[in-house]
Parts: structure tokens; sequence; C-alpha cells
């Protein structure tokens, strides 16, 4: 019997946590490439970079600029560790940074241009999967030996 393309179950498997966490956490550094990468295009941004600006942050200063790079640096990190850490300290450290930066999102998005609050909504959803994913870590049961091994 001939089995046709496309007919019968697709296959699935099992993605282990710690390829979703870092699949969520590269998400949100694509949405925070491409909302900065927008935000070049609002009338008077390019002035203000120009005029040493950095929008509601002020002056363009080393230290400013030091701050938001390691603001910026962590998901990033992030997607690295969720694979790389012991899973216990993964979980706290997904947990931690997915609550801090949904936060960070909530507390910029008031005031924003429409394309901001839509990549704002998606990060703070992602940030909130990555959380709830933590969150509900599987834990792994107990092997019984009867020889008490």
């Amino acid at each position: 019997m001939n089995r046709r393309a496309g007919s019968g179950t697709l296959e699935d498997f099992q993605v282990p946590v710690k390829v979703k966490l870092s699949a969520l956490w590269t998400a949100v550094m694509f949405c925070y490439v491409y909302g900065d990468y927008f935000g070049l295009y609002v009338p008077g941004q390019l002035q203000g970079m120009l005029a040493g600006k950095m929008g509601p942050l002020g002056p363009t200063t080393q230290g400013v600029l030091l701050g938001t790079s390691i603001m910026l640096a962590i998901p990033g990190v992030m997607v690295f560790l969720s694979l790389a850490l012991k899973p216990a300290v993964s979980r706290w450290a997904n947990l931690a940074m997915g609550t801090l930066y949904t936060l960070i999102m909530l507390a910029t998005m008031p005031g924003a241009w429409t394309f901001y609050i839509f990549f704002g909504v998606v990060e703070v959803m992602l940030t909130t999967l990555v959380v709830w994913h933590a969150w509900r870590w599987p834990r792994q049961v107990p092997k019984f030996s009867p020889s008490g091994d």
C-alpha cells in the first residue's frame, strides 16, 4: 500500500525547556533590534543623536552608553546562558531576567509611537513566556532502584 505525501500525522517531538528559553530570548533580541532600527525613522531622532542626546536618557555620555549596552547585552547573553547553565541556575536566571525585562518594556511603552508599542507588546509576551516556561520547568522523577542503588 502506497502512502501519499501529506497523509498521516505530522512528526513531532518534545522541545527541551532550555531550547525554548533560548529561542524566546533570540526572538526578544530581534524585536529589540528592529524596534531600535525603526526608531531611527522617527522625525527628529537622528538630529537628536547628532546633537548628543539619547532621548529621555539625556546627554550621551560614556556612562549612559555603557548602561544601555549592559541592558541590551543581557538578553543576548541569556540566549547562550539558557542553554549552558545547569537547569536550576538557568531557571532562576530566566525567572529573574524575564521578569525584569517585562517590567522594563512596560515602563518604556507609555507615550511611545505605535510601532514601538507593537514591538513592546510582542516583547512583553515573549518575556512573559520566558518566565512561564522557567516557572513550569519539568522536574525529573527520581529513579527508584529496588536494590537501593
